[in-house]
């Protein structure tokens, strides 16, 4: 195993409460690829948990099943990378359920920040909230799957991260690309020139 370094950050991926291309509101369903992909991710930039947060049974038995097999199956012996990865990943019912496993832990509530692809008013720059991480309290970066988080969601947040700009206008990246880009942007470590 890795050296075990971490953050003051945790992120949840919401499948509900969210809303479909319609404008419903929706439990949109959990894809293993996502719950690897964004494992890894994590884990590259020392994320504390990953909460996949879905209400729906089915959908929990299935990242659970798939997870016993990668933490405690043929899957532990065969891949000890993702093994390592899925330590720090959970799923829950809700969204408060992370807030308060997080509290619990941590002995704070945690922050909540919501990068989003839509432009608000009071969106905030990658420097200022890469700045406002830069303290020991705990901060939950909380992303949407389908068509977007449900509204009172981002109006609780305590920080809203501008959308990532890309070149062409084109804005709706995969979620895990968009984690991997935002935890570059937020935690990577700057590049020096030698």
């Amino acid at each position: 195993m890795t050296e075990s370094v971490h953050t003051n950050i945790d992120i949840a991926l919401v499948h509900f409460p969210v809303y479909n291309k319609s404008g419903d509101i929706v439990t949109s369903s959990v894809t293993t690829l996502d719950v690897h992909d964004i494992s890894r991710i994590c884990r590259t930039y020392a994320v504390n948990t990953f909460y996949v947060v879905t209400p729906l049974e089915t959908q929990q038995k299935l990242v659970n099943r798939m997870m016993e097999h990668w933490l405690e199956g043929y899957g532990s012996e065969y891949n000890p990378t993702r093994k390592e990865a899925l330590l720090s990943t959970r799923v829950v019912n809700v969204l408060d359920e992370a807030v308060a496993d997080i509290t619990q832990r941590r002995g704070k509530q945690p922050k909540t920040v919501i990068p989003d692809a839509k432009r608000f008013p009071h969106s905030r720059s990658y420097p200022e909230v890469r700045a406002a991480l830069n303290t020991d309290h705990p901060h939950l970066l909380v992303f949407g799957t389908g068509w977007g988080l449900e509204k009172g969601i981002v109006e609780r947040a305590d920080l809203i991260l501008a959308p990532i700009d890309g070149l062409s206008g084109y804005n709706h990246l995969p979620v895990r690309a968009a984690i991997a880009i935002i935890l570059d942007r937020l935690l990577g470590r700057e590049t020096q020139a030698e």
